[in-house]
């Protein structure tokens, strides 16, 4: 349990990588956190003091920048991504050799990827799924986790990894499911269609802040809505709530011609994710349990 607030001192929480998810959680928590900011922009630095936080300038790229943040948090908010090669992630590496020079956190949430599980074939999983992760992205998420897990352990971090699927909202740059379908893109025929997970943006932020009070020490949570939805049902969905054309439907051949390496690594995994441990453990009630309630909203 972190320390309450008081008048006289607020408990200081550390966001590293504080984008539009961290910006959600900076507004959840601002009257009752001092919130530090790391960033590697310092045109961001504005934005973020505006924001409420404190600005701290450090580059994870650049692990000499980070010793600054030892010491400095009673809690860690982690949401940068990994590098954008390799197997690991030396990001989280240098990040928490920094953290550890001082009086570490007690607290740490890192958001992680539900693609660590792999291809699951369309099976429903819990938290309890051994990992497999089947792309040099899913690979480093692993990694970053398996740093975290022994640094709770090593330095007494309560540590907790939240696994992510897909995040939207609509006034979310890079998250409205409705750009892809004004762009066009082509979704799998019902034969070969994978089964996809989401979590609106307000509720992952909402779910940060559950797990830095009540997450349990080393703990993974799927971080999902309710929404049972295959993918090409979904952008349906979509299509036909804001009065646009259903993407058109292909062969899994026709996409291999089509698609990105990247897109089709979205399409070669299938699986349906289980949270309780997220309504239960966390105690979190979703704002919107389905994607149909949070494109209604």
């Amino acid at each position: 349990m972190l320390p309450k607030t008081t008048r006289a001192k607020r408990p200081v929480l550390l966001i590293v990588g504080c984008g539009d998810v961290g910006l959600r959680v900076l507004r959840l928590v601002a009257s009752r956190w001092r919130v530090l900011a790391l960033t590697s922009s310092p045109h961001r630095v504005p934005e973020l003091r505006a924001a409420g936080a404190t600005p701290l300038l450090g580059n994870l790229d650049d692990p000499r920048t980070l010793a600054r943040l030892a010491g400095l948090a009673d809690a860690v908010l982690h949401l940068a991504p990994p590098p954008h090669v390799g197997e690991r992630d030396a990001r989280t590496a240098g990040l928490i050799r920094a953290l550890a020079l001082r009086s570490g956190p007690r607290a740490l949430v890192y958001a992680s990827t539900t693609g660590v599980y792999g291809d699951c074939q369309g099976a429903c999983i819990d938290e309890t799924r051994p990992l497999a992760p089947a792309t040099a992205r899913g690979r480093r998420r692993a990694d970053a986790e398996a740093r975290l897990r022994w640094a709770g352990r090593a330095f007494g971090w309560r540590t907790s990894l939240l696994r992510v699927p897909g995040i939207y909202a609509l006034d979310r740059e890079g998250g409205d499911p409705r750009e892809r379908v004004r762009r066009g893109a082509p979704v799998l025929r019902a034969e070969d269609d994978v089964y996809t997970n989401h979590i609106h943006a307000d509720d992952l932020a909402r779910a940060c802040v559950a797990a830095l009070h009540r997450g349990r020490p080393q703990r993974a949570y799927n971080v999902s809505d309710c929404s049972v939805v295959k993918m090409g049902d979904h952008f349906d969905a979509v299509a036909d709530r804001f009065g646009l054309p259903r993407p058109r439907r292909i062969s899994r051949a026709e996409a291999a011609q089509e698609m990105s390496p990247m897109q089709l690594s979205f399409l070669s995994e299938s699986r349906r994710l289980m949270n309780q441990r997220l309504l239960h453990e966390l105690r979190l009630t979703l704002r919107y349990p389905t994607v149909a309630e949070g494109l209604g909203a």
